[in-house]
């Protein structure tokens, strides 16, 4: 490993590269742990770059060469368009630095098998989006299910529907186009939640359809814009995993009946109903026949970039992160599968496997202090 890199101590060095629209949920938590000091803002859009880095107190600003040959930089976090998340994980690698995508990990799973292949020659890591699952909302779930509380999982029934989300994003034709969809955009959601409770997925079997060839842009400075649709707007799939067990999942943004953030999980001895694992808190509520039991959320709700924050940490302590490129390349895996299985109408069996984390104990805080310089 490099030596610069290993004999680092206290807070992590970060560059943010990507500096569009999620980058303001990242900045606004990633300035506030103490884990972490994010030095520069980069983007393509140099001068987009520097009004982040001056919204959020960032020392430094400029383009992808300038935050990758920051000398303090440990930590890349990847906020690029979906196209260019492997491209900038690889330079990010190349230049010794680890590196965290926002999901999907890369455009394909070969890609990010290179990207992991490569990581791990360099001795860095790779951690990848979405990180919600680690909010107080789903580990409450998590932490419920481990401790037997609806019996052994069997079953899950998964919903994501909405109209589209032209409505309101003001640039959203990267959504509709490779890497986008329903399935690659939201998809990492349900499918990292599940995977968690589970384990990896083995097989799936899938349909997908377009209902439109064109969408309209309906807010911001290009509101009345058409764009064109190149994906599936409504993916419903089956999933299998080991021990007989499975899950149905519909992703859609075909539904002008808002069905967001339904996980429902079926045990040997009772139903649980995780909140959004968009989000990162919500009550959980366990059926099992009688009065429903809600369980409040315990634990971290601080925002997009906790991920990052236990990254640092298990970096520094020399143990394993739980939102691992391996967990990653998995949740790819089977959307490609899905993707595969939709066109070629025949059930595709899902080669990659990954380790579900561990829950994060109820007291864990990203707002502490613990790297001490």
């Amino acid at each position: 490993m490099n030596q610069h890199r290993r004999d680092r101590s206290g807070p992590m060095g970060v560059a943010v590269i990507g500096c569009g629209v999620i980058s303001d949920q990242y900045l606004t938590t990633l300035t506030a742990f103490p884990d972490l000091r994010v030095l520069i803002c980069a983007d393509l859009d140099e001068e987009r770059a520097r009004a982040q880095a001056e919204r959020y107190g960032v020392p430094a600003s400029g383009g992808v060469a300038e935050a990758l040959g920051h000398p303090d930089v440990e930590l890349v976090v990847n906020l690029t368009v979906p196209a260019a998340h492997a491209e900038v994980a690889r330079a990010a690698v190349a230049a010794g630095r680890h590196v965290w995508n926002e999901k999907p990990l890369t455009g394909d799973t070969d890609s990010a098998r290179e990207l992991l292949e490569a990581a791990a020659a360099t001795g860095v890591r790779v951690g990848g989006a979405p990180d919600t699952f680690l909010g107080a909302g789903v580990q409450t779930s998590l932490r419920l299910i481990r401790q037997d509380a609806i019996g052994a999982p069997l079953s899950a029934l998964s919903l994501m529907q909405t109209a589209g989300p032209e409505s309101w994003h003001p640039s959203p034709e990267f959504l509709f186009r490779a890497g986008g969809g329903p399935l690659f955009d939201m998809g990492p959601y349900y499918l990292t939640a599940l995977v968690n409770v589970f384990g990896p997925v083995h097989r799936v079997s899938a349909v997908a359809t377009r209902s439109r060839e064109r969408r309209v842009i309906g807010s911001g400075p290009r509101a009345g814009t058409d764009f064109e649709v190149t994906v599936p707007t409504h993916v419903s799939a089956l999933l299998e995993f080991g021990g007989s067990r499975s899950a149905t999942a519909v992703f859609s943004f075909e539904s002008p009946q808002l069905r967001l953030g339904f996980v429902e999980i079926t045990g040997m001895d009772a139903t649980l109903v995780m909140p959004d694992p968009n989000h990162f808190d919500g009550a959980t509520r366990i059926e099992d026949g009688g009065p429903s039991r809600q369980e409040k959320a315990a634990g971290a709700v601080a925002g997009r970039g906790i991920g990052v924050v236990d990254m640092a940490r298990s970096i520094r302590a020399g143990v394993p992160h739980r939102a691992s490129g391996e967990l990653a390349l998995h949740v790819l895996d089977v959307m490609e599968a899905i993707s595969t299985a939709a066109d070629a109408s025949q059930p595709v069996v899902v080669e990659s496997r990954c380790q579900a984390p561990e829950p994060l104990p109820e007291d864990w805080d990203p707002y502490a202090g613990t790297l001490i310089p």
